[in-house]
């Protein structure tokens, strides 16, 4: 799936990396437990989270992730967006749920890391 298609899925919005706009994603992860990212062995992958912090891009960064979306409504600082811009990374926002995003998603065709 087209980044641009899957932030208008989740009803979403691009708060860095917009140049990645037209990239594909196939394989999608959902957790707060970034201790639980950092085991995954693939790494082309959409984090969904709802664990809005600097740490989450730190582990995004360390697992040679692109792509973040912060689930419910999460708020977004302004260091998270440095540190992602930094890294050449894409954060989305969705105000939905973790659960009702990672259905929407599945739905529409985006595959589980397992």
């Amino acid at each position: 799936m087209v980044l641009k298609e899957l932030v208008s899925v989740v009803n979403g919005k691009v708060l860095c990396g917009e140049s990645h706009i037209n990239e594909s994603i196939e394989y999608a992860f959902a957790s707060d437990l970034m201790s639980d990212v950092l085991t995954l062995r693939i790494t082309n992958f959409l984090l969904i989270t709802g664990l809005a912090n600097v740490q989450s891009v730190r582990t995004a960064e360390m697992s040679d992730l692109k792509y973040l979306l912060f689930a419910r409504g999460k708020k977004v600082t302004d260091d998270m967006i440095e540190l992602a811009q930094e890294n050449d990374m894409v954060i989305i926002t969705t105000p939905y749920s973790l659960f009702k995003t990672s259905g929407l998603l599945y739905s529409a065709g985006i595959q589980p890391v397992y």
